[in-house]
């Protein structure tokens, strides 16, 4: 009920900030942007799902090493349109890209393992990038009270964000999974469906644990592409700005990318962050200088790039069998309690 009343109110904002600005005005911006300048503007995404897919891949146990890339490709997009499309935090697709790699025979086990580890050096590349455009943004804009106070706000943020952060990581090198299971266990909590698994689960955090021991080039290699990643949502802030008119400068493109990814993170809870992430990209191109047109016609531009990624995602959901394999793997789940 609480996702429904935030959708809706994020509807609402949305609605209320064209109609403030003036629908005819964003028309206007956008009405001079062809085809050509639309498909040009889907080129940093593309880098950005393809470098990200490497980014996973390299995390991706022996077992998957025969998998070819597209493949690879096809079955992270997938689980990624699920991130976008359930209020689940950005992570109710990450089980599924494991059910859709146990159909190119990689263990459960292996699958979830590495989808946890590219999880996790994602998320190390963003706090990087999110403390890049930070200061980037301090820089280019000056250090004037009402900034400063901004900018400890989003310091102190990314300071959790970043300790949390390295939290998870050192707690599954110690074991997640099973340090969950003994915490649930002292306080008196038995949930059936995880103590039937137990051995599963430390078997899931042996390869973690083996993951951070052994493969450590590939960890610093897979946090690397996540950030190369992100830089190329800097670049669709650079190819936007260009095509709507303004300035586009690079310096400002990584912090206005960097501080849209940041705002994204922090509504989190608003299904698609509706309306929170349209409002923030409108006030932080504001920020630096851009009218409220090109800030809100900028958002909306972005907001199509996701639709364009949403029904490819399903596409490739659809191709790589997902929906089978969900149901398969429930199918096996009963069976196995059953017996």
């Amino acid at each position: 009920m609480l996702k429904l009343f935030l959708l809706a109110l994020g509807l609402l904002t949305l609605g209320l900030i064209v109609w403030h600005i003036g629908p005819e005005r964003i028309y206007d911006a956008a009405a001079q942007l062809g085809p050509v300048a639309l498909l040009v503007m889907l080129i940093p995404s593309v880098m950005m799902y393809v470098v990200e897919a490497y980014g996973w891949k390299v995390t991706l146990g022996p077992s998957a090493k025969h998998i070819p890339f597209w493949r690879v490709l096809a079955i992270r997009t997938a689980g990624e349109v699920v991130n976008m499309t359930t209020p689940t935090a950005y992570v109710g697709g990450e089980p599924l890209k494991a059910y859709l790699l146990k159909k190119h025979h990689v263990p459960m086990v292996e699958g979830l393992a590495s989808v946890i580890i590219a999880k996790t050096t994602m998320t190390i590349a963003e706090v990087l990038f999110i403390l890049l455009g930070i200061a980037l943004g301090v820089w280019l804009l000056g250090g004037n009270d009402s900034s400063g106070q901004t900018v400890v706000a989003a310091l102190v943020s990314v300071g959790l964000l970043a300790f949390g952060t390295a939290a998870f990581v050192f707690v599954q090198r110690q074991g997640l999974f099973t340090w969950l299971l003994g915490f649930l266990r002292k306080i008196g909590l038995k949930i059936a469906y995880l103590e039937a698994r137990e051995e599963k689960l430390r078997s899931l955090d042996r390869t973690i644990l083996t993951f951070y021991r052994d493969n450590r080039p590939a960890f610093y290699s897979s946090t690397g592409l996540f950030f190369l990643g992100w830089m190329a949502e800097a670049l669709e802030v650079y190819v936007i700005i260009y095509y709507l008119g303004g300035p586009a400068l690079a310096l400002s493109a990584v912090s206005i990318g960097a501080l849209s990814v940041f705002i994204k993170g922090g509504t989190f809870f608003i299904p698609g962050s509706l309306g929170a992430q349209d409002g923030g990209n409108m006030l932080l191109l504001s920020a630096f200088g851009y009218s409220d047109v090109t800030g809100i016609t900028f958002a909306l531009l972005r907001r199509f790039r996701e639709l364009v990624w949403i029904g490819l995602g399903l596409l490739c959901l659809t191709l790589v069998g997902g929906r089978s394999a969900a149901i398969q793997e429930g199918r096996t789940d009963d069976s196995g309690n059953g017996s």
